[in-house]
């Protein structure tokens, strides 16, 4: 077994430093944020799907929280989980993962194994992350192994998690391949070597924008659906009959999360910047589904207009803004953008949602409240929407209640129910 520090321990490191402490391994979760260090320390994960049972596990068998980072001195395997938004110029902000790769440079041994699984575009470890861990006195492939493994969290899933779900490698040399493969076999079923460490980032942004781009298909034909009276849910449910060459994806208000609304920007970003000319599927992608909220506000305007009401003074309640339902996780939510837009319309705002006791929507000082009342407030509704299907909603409830419900996911067929 090694020594592990997993920099970063957030959705990605937390989850990846726990599994690999279950096998035996000596691991140790830098983080930067102190509260966050003695809180894991103490036995309180801020990770919806970590249990406190499951971090007490963990600790048991030697997982620590530090903020030092003279732990890297000791270890034998380095695994990157920073986090890398959009910056100005709409490509990847490698800042936290230039500075993990600075601190890892100035406390490594030789031989040590380095691992960059923060979602970045191709070339980024090879590039960027490998020289700058390997300063001026070690070479990558002898002195020092460097690979790339795309992280493949999904929060809430409660099927597939780090020891199911398989695992890309690639290294800037074979033998940095052979090295991150012998690890990740160590606490993961299943281990795929990719030819090098470009072919593994490549892979990421493939599996992401494939997403992005058939959402996006969805979300512009319901539009025009709707126009010509076509149920694009019965469309879609008969299409996914067909046993082979069709994926079912289905409607929604917006994407959200880290990776299906940023990933795809890596890329486009990065074929403009390297080769001069637009990744167009991409772009046409955002453009669609960034325009997603803004339908569903249109709807709503429709809808209270056919029911003689106007948007400005309505009280509207939105049921779930995270990002995906059975989750507390908001990043880049369709909720966010679309309270925006209702509330410079001068409609009054509500939400409720089991997992996010106060709601800040992105672009506005203001603080909501999660509603607690949920059935009364629904009464007291000019028009329900339905963002995420939370497991706690009562959709059957739902379908009879005697209010207006919009209903952005298309899980719902009462009476007063109306579709994207």
């Amino acid at each position: 077994m090694n020594t592990v520090v997993v920099i970063g321990q957030g959705y990605v490191g937390l989850p990846m430093a726990l599994r690999a402490a279950q096998v035996g391994h000596s691991v140790t979760g830098l983080e930067l944020n102190e509260t966050v260090v003695e809180n894991l320390n103490r036995g309180v994960s801020h990770i919806g799907d970590i249990g406190e049972a499951e971090l007490s596990n963990a600790l048991s068998k030697g997982y620590i929280a530090s903020a030092d980072p003279a732990c890297i001195e000791r270890a034998d395997v380095v695994v990157v989980c920073v986090p890398t938004p959009l910056g100005a110029g709409g490509g990847p902000d490698l800042g936290a993962v230039e500075n993990a790769a600075h601190t890892i440079a100035r406390h490594v041994k030789s031989g040590t194994l380095c691992i960059l699984e923060s979602t970045t575009y191709p070339g980024t470890t090879e590039e960027i992350f490998g020289p700058i861990v390997a300063g001026n006195d070690l070479e990558i492939g002898s002195d020092l192994f460097v690979a790339f493994s795309p992280e493949r969290i999904d929060p809430g899933n409660e099927q597939y998690g780090v020891k199911n779900t398989p695992k890309v490698v690639g290294g800037i040399t074979d033998a940095c391949t052979a090295k991150a493969r012998d690890f990740y076999q160590s606490f993961i079923d299943t281990v795929v070597p990719a030819k090098r460490a470009r072919e593994a980032e490549m892979a990421k942004l493939l599996e992401n924008t494939f997403r992005h781009v058939n959402i996006a298909l969805v979300n512009e034909m319901v539009r025009f659906s709707r126009e010509l009276d076509i149920d694009l849910g019965n469309a879609i449910d008969a299409a996914a009959t067909k046993p082979f060459g069709f994926m079912a994806f289905r409607p929604g208000p917006g994407v959200g999360g880290h990776c299906i609304p940023v990933d795809p920007s890596y890329l486009s970003h990065r074929v403009k910047a390297k080769l001069g000319y637009a990744f167009r599927m991409v772009e046409l992608a955002e453009e669609i589904n960034q325009a997603a909220p803004g339908y569903v506000a249109n709807r709503i305007r429709n809808i209270l207009n056919d029911d003689s009401k106007a948007v400005r003074g309505a009280r509207i309640l939105l049921l779930g803004v995270a990002y995906k339902a059975n989750i507390a996780d908001q990043r880049e939510s369709p909720a966010d953008p679309l309270a925006l837009r209702l509330l410079a319309w001068g409609a009054t705002v509500r939400y409720h949602d089991p997992y996010v006791s106060q709601w800040r929507p992105r672009g506005t000082d203001q603080t909501f409240d999660s509603v607690t009342d949920l059935d009364g407030e629904m009464r007291e509704s000019d028009l329900v929407v339905l963002m995420q299907a939370h497991d706690y909603y009562d959709l059957s409830a739902m379908n009879d209640a005697d209010v207006e419900v919009l209903d952005t996911r298309g899980v719902l067929e009462g009476k007063r129910v109306h579709g994207l």
